[in-house]
């Protein structure tokens, strides 16, 4: 029996992966390049949007307990990740274009899995993966809303810019990763200093600053996911709001002076030949000409070559605890599974993980075996059980954190011997649990 996968982004690219290896047919549709979205560029699976970054890669931050278990659950997305990283201090951060092709090389060449550029407008045969993202197609929104007997709930995603190196003032930013965590010996992280005065004209005009006007659908829909809220919506919270967040200088005192700006950007190598840098936290919805007037106002990125802009656009995803059960299955359809951003998780890492449970949920039931869920003491587990279960009314995507793991049995006080703690009963407990499938 061949198992359908709709969208070939990372959720969908390791769904289809699980299900070949597991020795049944996948036919993998993908609608890009002959339909693309307002974020993608490319043709290519796996394509990155958002960010290079995969998050910390510390087993004790829950981003990097949830990247472990996936290696151990053999992902190939990890796989891929592992094998194309750049300078990010702690981070998973990527060289997209090359993770891209490689991931996209990687299922073109497995001989169970048949390729099809195709819009997909009706809902999927059982059994299927549908991983279509946070992107969908209205045709096909509306026809799986209909089947999941639910309605869409909808929020809004920023992108952050990305700046050339050779454009950077390197008289006035350095190199440094906070705390001196770091793979690079100067630092992995470039980053631009701001005096007190500097940041509150900054705030000051970033609040103020134009945005890109929306379809008269799209403001009556607004609504932010607080994960991933635009600089400039942060910067009219409050004056100080930036520097408590993405423009806290804690950790990163200037490497010649030893002294502590006010605030600092940071900018994170974006690519494998470090020509191109992102902006960290700049995910932003202002108009292209603002971003050129406001962002050039802080210290080094005054003549900055903007290689992509910042943008906005909508993100669909399923009321999950409405809609899916904990194998991630639709309740409505048995035997069709929903993976990625559209089944209500928020990270690269957690789309990938609901693939990769997904895949091999779908492989399960073509096989007319019992679908499967990792134990509730994992991030992967937890996460799955969180958007299975939280409260249908006030329900948004769920990224990987340590507050959905349940506590430990002898409780810590210390909060990094307590993570530590989650970490080793997670990884224990995924063992087990590979051993099974």
């Amino acid at each position: 029996m061949c198992v359908t996968v709709i969208g070939a982004g990372l959720a969908g690219s390791e769904a289809a992966f699980q299900i070949a290896q597991r020795n049944i047919p996948v036919r993998l549709y993908e609608m890009r390049p002959e339909n693309t979205t307002p974020a993608h560029t490319t043709g290519g699976f796996a394509e990155l949007v958002c960010s290079n970054s995969f998050g910390s890669s510390l087993v004790d931050r829950a981003g990097g307990l949830l990247q472990q278990e996936l290696r151990q659950l053999g992902s190939l997305i990890m796989e891929c990740a592992d094998a194309l990283k750049v300078p990010a201090g702690s981070a998973l951060a990527v060289d997209r274009e090359l993770f891209s092709s490689r991931v996209t090389e990687r299922i073109e060449q497995e001989p169970r899995i048949e390729i099809i550029r195709e819009h997909v407008r009706d809902m999927p045969q059982p059994p299927a993966v549908i991983a279509t993202g946070p992107l969908t197609s209205r045709a096909f929104s509306e026809n799986l809303s209909r089947a999941a007997g639910g309605k869409h709930l909808y929020f809004y995603d920023a992108m952050a810019p990305i700046v050339e190196f050779s454009s950077i003032n390197m008289n006035i930013c350095f190199r440094a990763s906070r705390r001196g965590t770091g793979e690079t010996e100067k630092g992995d992280y470039i980053n631009c200093p701001m005096n007190r005065e500097e940041y509150e004209a900054f705030v000051h005009e970033l609040a103020e600053a134009e945005t890109a006007p929306l379809h008269a659908f799209d403001r009556e829909n607004k609504k932010f996911f607080e994960g991933c809220v635009p600089i400039e919506e942060l910067a009219s919270r409050g004056r100080d709001t930036l520097a408590f967040g993405p423009l806290r200088p804690v950790g990163l005192e200037h490497p010649e002076t030893g002294e502590r700006p006010w605030a600092v950007v940071q900018l994170r190598q974006d690519n494998a030949a470090a020509t191109l840098f992102n902006m960290v936290g700049f995910q932003t919805s202002l108009r292209y000409t603002e971003q050129d007037r406001v962002f050039r106002r802080i210290p080094g990125l005054e003549r900055a070559e903007f290689v992509r802009y910042g943008q906005m656009h909508r993100n669909t995803f399923l009321n999950a605890p409405a809609v899916l059960d904990r194998t991630l299955m639709l309740k409505k359809r048995p035997g069709v599974f929903c993976a990625g951003q559209i089944s209500g998780v928020e990270g690269y890492c957690a789309s990938t993980g609901t693939g990769l449970m997904a895949g091999i949920n779908a492989a399960r039931a073509a096989s007319g075996k019992e679908t499967r869920f990792p134990p509730g003491d994992t991030m992967l587990g937890a996460l799955m059980k969180y958007i299975s279960g939280a409260d249908p009314d006030r329900f948004q995507p769920m990224k990987a954190n340590f507050g959905i793991l349940p506590p430990l049995a002898d409780p810590i006080r210390d909060k990094r011997e307590r993570y530590r703690a989650y970490s080793g009963r997670a990884m224990a407990s995924i063992d087990s649990f590979r051993e099974g499938i």
